[in-house]
């Protein structure tokens, strides 16, 4: 049995994380971000068209999805990159270490409470755009679509704070760490999908095949794509894969456990790797 005296720790590191970035305003800052953008998105992002205000929940969403693909990877890899190789710099890691604590409550705690942070500043972030499109499109369509969609986008963030932790663990150098970090947001973010469709391009089709949509689950930005698209169909437009698609891709569910198998992945690894 796990004793009470373990999540006592792990709460406490954790709302000194928390606390920390609140002082710092950092959810402050991430919040604004994210209302000024969604606002701006939601409501003039049929303007192109000469329509002003959200033209349907969907389209919103879509446009909404493209944001967060960028700046949500981006900013949970700055929160996390040097949570612990940053503490190991300033020559703190080994005075927590001191304490009565282990290896797994520190990282447990450290990546708690900065996951408490970007939970709560995306989700204060997209409060507003959510009022706006309740007054539109009603209740029940909101709450399960947006709330869907903040939802995914919140875990979308804890993936790349558990590989942001990752990175942490495994390097010496906070230089090393946030060169890292900004190489998998590139990665992930811009070079996956080129390399698939030049892949796809460059061999005729030739690769083209069963495998070939299931590689898009090697990438949480594709998942989350998946997730927040409301059909097969539409599925198959966004990618470019017509009838290369499987039907599981349709499933909510089934996209939602993948993004929290890379969230839970990444943060095993961190956890193993230390280990004194």
């Amino acid at each position: 049995m796990i004793p009470a005296a373990f999540f006592t720790q792990i709460a406490t590191l954790a709302g000194k994380e928390l606390r920390d970035r609140l002082r710092n305003r950092w959810v402050l800052a991430v919040a604004l971000v994210f209302t000024v953008f969604s606002l701006l998105i939601t409501y003039f992002g049929s303007a192109q068209q000469g329509l002003v205000g959200p033209r349907s929940l969907e389209f919103t969403i879509t446009s909404l999805v493209s944001l967060v693909i960028y700046l949500i990877p981006l900013i949970a890899l700055l929160l996390g990159f040097d949570a612990v190789v940053g503490e190991r710099e300033r020559g703190t890691l080994e005075l927590l270490l001191a304490l009565p604590i282990s290896r797994l409550e520190l990282l447990l705690g450290k990546f708690l409470g900065l996951a408490a942070a970007l939970v709560l500043s995306t989700c204060a972030g997209f409060a507003l755009a959510a009022m706006l499109l309740w007054q539109y499109f009603g209740a029940s369509a909101t709450l399960y679509h947006y709330g869907g969609f903040v939802l995914s986008s919140a875990l979308l963030g804890l993936v790349f704070l558990a590989l942001a932790l990752l990175i942490s663990v495994l390097t010496r150098e906070r230089t090393r760490a946030s060169g890292l970090a900004i190489a998998l947001w590139f990665f992930f973010v811009l070079v996956f999908d080129l390399a698939l469709l030049g892949a796809l391009v460059a061999t005729g089709g030739q690769w083209a095949g069963d495998w070939f949509a299931w590689v898009l689950l090697a990438n949480p930005t594709d998942i989350y794509r998946i997730l927040n698209v409301f059909s097969l169909e539409q599925l198959s437009t966004m990618f470019g894969l017509s009838d290369l698609l499987p039907a599981a891709f349709a499933s909510p569910l089934a996209m939602g456990g993948m993004l929290v198998a890379w969230i839970v992945l990444p943060l095993a690894l961190a956890i193993w790797r230390f280990k004194p």
